[in-house]
């Protein structure tokens, strides 16, 4: 039967002669979705070569690093300056390192240390958090401590350590008073510092908003100075691992066999590659935690719009 309306049938023909056939339909849904599973492995395998490349990018100064130690090590060996079992050379100390590690009172060791540098670490941060908020807070306060704080954070820790022991004797306690107080002055003018150069005009802003009392230190303060207070942290985290290994080479807590007490007992039976060993060992354990506020500090730039990446 002839359609009455000749434009009716055009427009129907153009229909049917434009619109894909449904093979034609489930082809090209099919190749849609494996162009968008190819996409989606090469952005895998892009932001993968991305990784690769930033830590590549991160790694290589160090390890570059540690190679031109360890040969200008070896050249010093090898010229016979110091005979070798008073200095022996990498192999023999990095031999003597591998085995170390497979034995557990050297873990053992480690965890009694790390447990003393994070309880003492822990505290100093606690102290340190008060003291500067309440220095940065009251002006009377700053006038009265605030150049002791400065005076207590360049003291050299080891001058604790006779006082430490008159008043706790060879005990965990003499040691962390050391710790405690090698660190604490350095994460409170971290604080005061960051308090201090919080911008007036936020301030105003905070006052703006009803900001008052804790919740202003909360909010606002806190907040804005934590840059500074992060570096603050990081130079207390290095005061008191410092304080930790003199306290534990001065002040061998009986049973407790720490680094430093190993570290001792290898020095009193001349055993250099053992030395050197824990002296890697104590400057790895620095390494991985300044790794961890770098990583820490970046994250805080980053969240900040400092960073470009």
């Amino acid at each position: 039967m002839p359609i009455k309306y000749p434009s009716a049938r055009a427009g129907l023909e153009g229909i049917t002669q434009d619109a894909p056939s449904p093979v034609e339909r489930g082809s090209d849904a099919a190749a849609d979705r494996i162009t968008g599973l190819d996409a989606l492995e090469l952005g895998g395998r892009e932001q993968k070569g991305a990784l690769g490349r930033r830590v590549w990018r991160i790694a290589w100064p160090k390890l570059l690093a540690i190679a031109i130690v360890v040969l200008a090590w070896q050249i010093v060996v090898w010229a016979q300056w110091k005979p070798e079992y008073v200095l022996p050379g990498p192999g023999t100390v990095f031999g003597e390192l591998g085995t170390l590690i497979t034995t557990g009172g050297f873990w053992d060791g480690v965890r009694l240390t790390m447990i003393r540098a994070v309880t003492g670490f822990g505290l100093a941060v606690v102290i340190g958090t008060v003291v500067g908020a309440a220095v940065s807070r009251f002006a009377p306060l700053r006038a009265a401590i605030g150049s002791l704080i400065t005076g207590l954070q360049t003291m050299p820790s080891i001058m604790w350590f006779p006082l430490a022991i008159l008043l706790f004797q060879i005990s965990e306690s003499a040691i962390m008073f050391v710790v405690v107080i090698g660190a604490a002055p350095s994460v409170a003018n971290g604080l005061i510092s960051g308090i201090d150069y919080v911008p007036r005009t936020w301030l105003r802003v905070g006052q703006v908003l009803g900001m008052k009392g804790f919740g202003k230190y909360r909010h606002l303060i806190l907040p804005a100075s934590l840059p500074s207070f992060i570096s603050g942290l990081k130079q207390g985290w290095a005061f008191s691992w410092r304080s930790l290994m003199a306290g534990e080479l001065l002040v061998i807590v009986p049973g407790a066999l720490s680094i430093g007490v190993r570290m001792q007992q290898a020095r009193d039976l001349s055993e250099a590659s053992l030395v050197i060993a824990f002296i890697i060992v104590v400057l790895v354990i620095g390494i991985l935690i300044d790794v961890l506020f770098n990583a820490a500090d970046n994250a805080l730039r980053k969240r900040w719009g400092l960073t470009g990446s």
